[in-house]
């Protein structure tokens, strides 16, 4: 990889701290779990999960969403965002808890269930453009028609600073973990990780699906490039280009990127609901596919956590991609 222009980091592991801080108990601390080994595949090693499915909105982004809210001077326009579904809802969940107004803007990708909750969150709903980039132009026009306040769901240090409190939390809750596996779209979780193991052993690993690799193909590039996306988890890790500040962080800290199969991320899937009762959006369970496919394999003896991040998933659309036993 060869980098055409390096940046320094914007968020630092005090902007995570002051972003736990405020945050206070208005999220969740989601509970870990220690899986055993080979307990949902027949190779695996035991690891740590991190279950943010279970955060308010069924996604981790309602830490990135309440942190910019609390931080931002809110204009009488209200909020605005852009969202493969799960930013939306955690925008429009924030809005509602400050007495605020909120407009969000999906794509057609975005699922039945997340609209559902759009409109139970009392946001204004727009669907526009087949991929989060077509609804992200129609939001910026928007904001700037009308004065509302961008809330963007990965590329903006407060989101990032938000979402790094998933990762102080994890290191917070189980000591000694050598590695811990972050799910990528834009990329804003892995920012706010990397940011938060400042200064410790720990390292993130950036996962990808490769039907939406838009960080490894930056990485293959020397900087963010638009990519094609599809697959099972485009609804939540959609984005065509990483963010700027993922990027540089990745740069920065020399992260490492993997890339799992469409397949194994539907495997992943079943697995968590078929051993654990754990319903998982395709996104939610991408981490945990690189380590139960084999597209990542931990060193002997490291300690592994894996974040889950998103609950939001039809699960008898789910269970029907399983395949049908046969006695």
């Amino acid at each position: 990889m060869e980098i055409t222009e390096v940046h320094h980091l914007s968020v630092t592991a005090a902007d995570v701290k002051a972003a736990q801080h405020r945050l206070g108990t208005q999220v969740r601390r989601t509970p870990v779990m220690h899986i055993e080994e080979n307990q949902l595949s027949q190779q695996h090693p035991a690891f740590w999960l991190k279950l943010e499915s279970l955060q308010h909105t069924g996604a981790f982004k309602a830490r990135g969403a309440l942190n910019s809210l609390l931080a931002t001077t809110i204009p009488a326009a209200g909020v605005i965002a852009a969202s493969g579904g799960n930013h939306g809802q955690a925008v429009a969940w924030a809005a509602r808890l400050l007495g605020v107004a909120a407009a969000i803007y999906v794509p057609t990708t975005c699922p039945e269930i997340k609209l559902r909750r759009l409109a139970e969150y009392g946001a204004t709903v727009t669907v526009v453009g087949d991929v989060y980039d077509e609804s992200l132009v129609a939001a910026m026009l928007s904001a700037a028609e009308t004065g509302a306040a961008m809330i963007h769901p990965f590329d903006q240090d407060l989101t990032i600073a938000g979402a790094g409190t998933v990762t102080s939390e994890f290191i917070e809750q189980v000591t000694g973990l050598d590695s811990i596996l972050v799910p990528v779209g834009g990329g804003g979780l892995l920012a706010g990780a990397v940011a938060a193991l400042t200064g410790s052993e720990t390292v993130a690993v950036g996962v990808e699906p490769i039907s939406a690799r838009c960080l490894g193909a930056a990485m293959d590039a020397g900087h963010p490039v638009d990519v094609k996306v599809s697959g099972p988890a485009v609804d939540s890790l959609g984005p065509r280009r990483v963010g700027q500040l993922c990027f540089n962080a990745v740069v920065e800290h020399g992260v490492h990127q993997v890339d799992v199969a469409d397949e194994a991320i539907v495997a992943a899937q079943l697995a968590a609901w078929n051993e654990l009762r754990i319903g998982l959006e395709g996104g939610g369970a991408t981490a945990l596919a690189a380590l139960l496919s084999g597209a990542y394999v931990p060193d002997a003896g490291e300690i592994v956590g894996v974040l889950v991040t998103g609950g939001n998933v039809d699960l008898a659309k789910l269970s029907a991609t399983a395949p049908i036993a046969r006695a």
